[in-house]
């Protein structure tokens, strides 16, 4: 009787424990894995239906699990920087309890793996995108003339442009693109807000990365812009947006809006225009005179 229940606490404190499972996300990094003798997995298909399985099994048991982006070049400097001998599971035990903490992670409710695979990877790129625009913000430093930090004045700057903008646009759901086009690469941004009927919905991490970006772009002078689709029952979505300009946004015309969504961004030849969709000018953003920055 006693062993019995002692099996039985068991299954329950089983239970009560939060797990992290670290996954290769593509071909790439699969490969990358398989030099190490005892990462036994030969094809990254079986691979992954057997991760789903174990996630499976894990909620039926009533588990928690969370899934992170596994890199198996950050797994390499990991084990060199705590000396550990990285073709060992125990080292890899360790790296994605290191991630369940610093990486990208999505909780397991019972998604196909196929729906869950994208998501993370989505969610590793929006931490990128915040990690490198908050150091870029942090690099420019104090204005020479006035002493103000100008990263932070961007992003106070920033902050209340969106506010701007969400109290100025149309009722329903909104969904916002901010683009910063600078070296090495382009950041791109997404803001998803939900109108439920007067209350506003939206992702204040998701939020915090979107105003950075903006930020970063404001800052310092990078070609760029920002645009917002808003939808609602009912009503043709509307399509709308601005270019960054001195400190501010610019208001994109409606036969600019028109050809940005209408234009194949690698051929160059026009798109069909959307059906129910209406391009059109921004509203006013009730700005009393535009922003100079730190143009002293």
């Amino acid at each position: 009787m006693t062993h019995t229940d002692s099996r039985t606490m068991r299954r329950v404190l089983r239970r009560e424990i939060a797990g992290t499972i670290g996954l290769l996300t593509d071909e790439h990094d699969f490969r990358a894995m398989r030099r190490y003798r005892s990462f036994t997995f030969d094809d990254h298909a079986a691979y992954l239906k057997h991760v789903e399985g174990l996630l499976r099994t894990r909620a039926l048991q009533g588990s928690h699990t969370t899934v992170a982006l596994f890199d198996p070049e950050e797994y390499a400097e990991f084990c060199t920087q705590k000396g550990l001998d990285p073709d060992n599971p125990a080292s890899r035990t360790r790296f994605t309890a290191r991630l369940a903490i610093t990486g990208p992670t999505l909780p397991y409710e019972g998604q196909p793996l196929s729906d869950l695979l994208p998501a993370l990877v989505d969610e590793a790129v929006r931490q990128a995108t915040w990690e490198y625009a908050t150091t870029l913000l942090a690099r420019l430093g104090a204005c020479t003339s006035c002493g103000e930090d100008i990263g932070r004045a961007a992003f106070a700057r920033a902050s209340d442009l969106l506010i701007r903008i969400l109290d100025t646009a149309p009722p329903g759901n909104r969904h916002l693109v901010c683009s910063v086009t600078g070296p090495p690469e382009t950041l791109v941004a997404a803001l998803h807000v939900a109108d439920t009927g007067g209350d506003v919905q939206l992702d204040e991490t998701e939020a915090l990365e979107f105003t950075a970006v903006l930020a970063l772009g404001l800052a310092t002078d990078s070609p760029g812009g920002l645009v917002i689709r808003a939808s609602a029952p009912g009503n043709p979505d509307r399509v709308y947006g601005w270019r960054l300009r001195a400190y501010g946004l610019e208001p994109l015309t409606a036969g600019e809006v028109f050809d940005a969504y209408c234009t194949d961004v690698e051929s160059g030849d026009l798109i069909s225009p959307e059906s129910n969709v209406d391009y059109c000018e921004p509203p006013d953003l009730g700005e009393v005179s535009p922003a100079q920055g730190h143009n002293h």
